[in-house]
């Protein structure tokens, strides 16, 4: 994701080089025919290009608007992310009330706030095709990360893994059953706005209306050179190239904006977003963590341990 306001320019043509350099050679060679071997009858009425150009316009720009549609949904489900990953750690430190020990509830209170750090990062790198369980030991119990590979979608087995110690921190009685309750609908938050991001990842955008759009461009970059020859001579290559250059730019926008999970510059940066939700659920852990926490005894390691 592009995290800078200034984008470099060398970046920004660099999508569209290519298509920029056919469309200079084209024109190019129609200014050549045109004014050094004096083919004027290939000049046509402005007016041609120009209705197919606002026609243009019309398909791009409601392209672009349902591609950052697209996008902005992608963040705000992110937002509802790090606002539920906040109140679950907030519900977990201060509903869990264990009849053993302070140091027991450390423990259970760490690693429920570790699993949801680690639930973050899994469901980005899941959304972007890349290891779900990358860099995990530090957050996750070796016996957890070996219970998460009979799952093909890891976060879903993470909050499998939540759900299972709310029910048995219920059942001991470390949380009464309208905690659980609250508890339990912030996690179906949480798994809603999963599902509305691989929604979003599994949804085409649909390939015909591109198609068509696309094929509307082509037939507008070439008629444009001869319908402006006549008033432009040579001048007319780098009129060409700019007019191209910001309808190309436009569709190249769109195209990346449908897609704001395929790790690319410019999707949605659920790697910082995880990040920050790292750094805040660690600064809630603080207090915490005055009492370093042992290894759990029998009787509460199976709330970490399936």
């Amino acid at each position: 994701m592009l995290l800078k306001k200034n984008i470099p320019i060398r970046y920004v043509f660099g999508k569209i080089k290519v298509e920029v350099l056919m469309v200079f050679v084209y024109a190019l060679v129609v200014a050549v025919a045109y004014v050094n071997l004096h083919f004027t009858r290939i000049s046509i009425p402005i007016a041609v290009p120009t209705m197919l150009g606002t026609i243009l316009s019309l398909l791009l720009a409601f392209r672009s608007n349902q591609a950052y549609d697209r996008w902005w949904e992608a963040r705000t489900l992110w937002g509802a992310i790090v606002n539920d990953s906040r109140t679950l750690t907030r519900q977990v430190l201060n509903f869990v009330d264990t009849p053993y020990n302070s140091v027991e509830a450390l423990y259970f209170k760490e690693m429920f706030v570790k699993r949801q750090i680690a639930w973050c990062y899994s469901l980005g790198q899941s959304l972007r095709d890349l290891c779900p369980l990358k860099d995990m030991e530090k957050l996750l119990l070796p016996e957890q990360l070996a219970y998460l590979q009979e799952y093909s979608n890891k976060p879903v087995g993470l909050m499998q893994l939540h759900g299972e110690d709310l029910r048995r921190a219920y059942k001991e009685g470390w949380i009464n059953k309208y905690q659980q309750v609250e508890l339990d609908g912030t996690l179906t938050r949480l798994v809603n706005a999963m599902g509305g991001c691989e929604r979003i990842k599994k949804t085409v955008f649909p390939a015909t209306y591109s198609l068509y759009t696309h094929l509307a461009l082509l037939l507008f970059i070439l008629l444009l050179p001869f319908g402006v020859i006549n008033d432009f001579g040579l001048m007319m290559v780098p009129f060409v190239v700019a007019v191209a250059s910001s309808f190309l730019l436009i569709e190249k926008m769109a195209i990346h904006l449908q897609d704001p999970f395929e790790n690319k510059p410019t999707d949605t940066p659920v790697t910082s977003i995880a990040q920050t939700i790292d750094r805040d659920l660690k600064q809630m852990m603080r207090e915490y963590r005055e009492v370093e926490a042992p290894k759990p005894q029998d009787h509460v390691a199976r709330f970490y341990i399936l």
